[in-house]
Order: structure tokens, then C-alpha cells, then sequence
């Protein structure tokens, strides 16, 4: 099962900026097993506004079935590993 995590960030959203090494950690420490998609809102509000996202960092995890989980706010990574797992990562 395809699991992907969308990140919806801006360059000027200081969260967002700290929620960055956390996903890069993550990616480097499940490999493949999920794919990023990082969503910069300024330049693709029609996504944004697709999954209804209001407030950022948002994180989407979605599998074959659609969305698992979302967080808004800066998430610690223990919550998105829960999540991983549940859509199947």
C-alpha cells in the first residue's frame, strides 16, 4: 500500500521551519517505506484548498484508502510515526 505524507508549509512560516528536520529525519530513518510531498501553499492554493487546510504546518498522511491522519501545528515525531504505521508505512 502507497503511503504518502503531504507536508503544507510556506517559506515564511516559522513552524514550518522547525517541523522540517523532523520529517528529514524520519525520511531518512523509514527509506522507502513512504514518500513526501511537500505542498508550498503560496504556490498551489488550489491542493490547499482541496484538503481544506487552514493553518500551517499541516500534515497529511494518506494511503490507497485516503486520508489516515492529519496534524496541524508542529507534530512530534512519535504522533507521525503512530500514523505512518496505521496507513500502512
Amino acid at each position: 500500500m502507497a503511503v504518502t505524507l503531504k507536508d503544507f508549509y510556506a517559506d515564511w512560516c516559522g513552524p514550518c521551519k522547525t517541523q522540517d528536520p523532523i520529517l528529514e529525519e524520519l525520511e531518512d530513518d523509514w527509506e522507502d517505506r513512504f514518500s513526501v510531498e511537500k505542498v508550498n501553499v503560496d504556490e498551489d492554493q488550489e491542493t490547499a484548498n482541496e484538503y481544506q487546510v487552514r493553518s500551517l504546518p499541516t500534515l497529511i498522511i494518506e494511503n490507497d484508502d485516503g486520508v489516515v491522519e492529519r496534524f496541524v501545528g508542529v507534530t512530534q515525531r512519535d504522533d507521525i510515526e503512530t500514523a505512518l504505521e496505521e496507513a500502512g508505512a
